[in-house]
């Protein structure tokens, strides 16, 4: 498949065109984006060498850190270099590229939020068949098909966009590559691609973000039957998920659910989802878990202290 159009690069206006807030919006990003890895690879690594963090849950948890540090190394390392190096041009490959991986794993982890749903349900109204129900591979299974559909979502998103002529203006008032900035720029009508592109996106977010209302709250309803204790801690895991759910697909159906043309506030909003909400899952994940906190201190244990006997 080729481009039907001679564009060889955009320009990327960015969030800020002073020098000096630039420099200034290059160290938040950068503290930002540190605070992603360190803390989603945290989440992982955790997951992988600790024996009781072995249920499901855990493991749907590491892959969903693990999205997120994919999904914000799909734009972030690219804003935070075009701050530094006042740089802001981007390839035509290397805007599809990221428009292609962007939406790949922004929709592998919508998916993945129902998967995790689907897991808390089982968890919480089925406990007696959560083990037999929730096999190891039956988890592998979920989280490839949250993969694919992810895929199968960026495959759609990026063939309405890559064969369009772009013969005029190659400026794109965003920080990075996304469909309705460059539905903009293309030298065709494209209300037709418009309404696809939102029906595609803006579907999925709103579909999805209904049925996990729906999900969690068939869940709330069952807690009436289970102990204060189980009350409390189904409370405390269904209260981190419905938190990432809200932060995730608030903006997400904003941005999607609409007429497809840009607004001045959809840089804050792609910052917020893309940036904020990978960097803030952990944090939501971890501080009101007590089984993950005990776990990541024996980590750090391991870690710390034969490195402190050898010297």
């Amino acid at each position: 498949m080729e481009p039907s159009n001679n564009m060889t690069f955009f320009v990327l206006l960015g969030l800020t065109q002073n020098p000096e807030e630039q420099k200034v919006l290059f160290v938040i990003f950068l503290f930002l984006y540190t605070l992603t890895m360190v803390g989603n690879l945290l989440i992982v690594v955790t997951v992988i060498v600790s024996r009781n963090l072995d249920s499901p849950m855990y493991f749907f948890l590491a892959g969903l850190s693990l999205i997120d540090v994919l999904y914000s190394s799909s734009i972030s390392p690219k804003l935070i270099s075009d701050l530094f190096f006042g740089k802001h041009t981007i390839s035509f490959k290397f805007c599809m590229t990221q428009l292609f991986t962007e939406h790949f794993f922004g929709g592998s982890e919508i998916f993945l939020l129902v998967v995790m749903a689907y897991d808390r349900y089982v968890a919480i109204c089925k406990p007696l068949y959560y083990l037999v129900i929730m096999k190891h591979r039956v988890c592998v299974i979920l989280l490839v098909v949250s993969l694919v559909g992810g895929f199968l979502h960026s495959i759609v998103q990026l063939s309405t966009i890559y064969r369009l002529p772009f013969c005029g203006p190659n400026v794109i008032d965003h920080f990075a590559c996304d469909m309705f900035p460059l539905l903009e720029l293309a030298c065709t009508d494209t209300y037709v691609i418009g309404l696809l592109v939102v029906a595609n996106g803006g579907m999925i977010c709103t579909i999805v973000f209904m049925v996990l209302l729906i999900s969690y709250g068939f869940i709330l309803h069952s807690l009436k039957n289970v102990s204060q204790e189980g009350r409390w801690k189904a409370l405390s895991t269904c209260g981190s998920h419905i938190t990432v759910v809200v932060f995730f697909f608030v903006p997400c159906m904003f941005i999607n659910v609409r007429p497809a043309k840009t607004f001045s506030i959809d840089k804050k909003l792609t910052v917020f989802y893309a940036v904020i909400t990978p960097m803030l899952n952990p944090l939501i994940y971890t501080l009101r878990n007590s089984e993950m906190i005990n776990a990541m201190k024996k980590l750090w244990r391991r870690i710390v202290i034969p490195h402190s006997k050898s010297v």
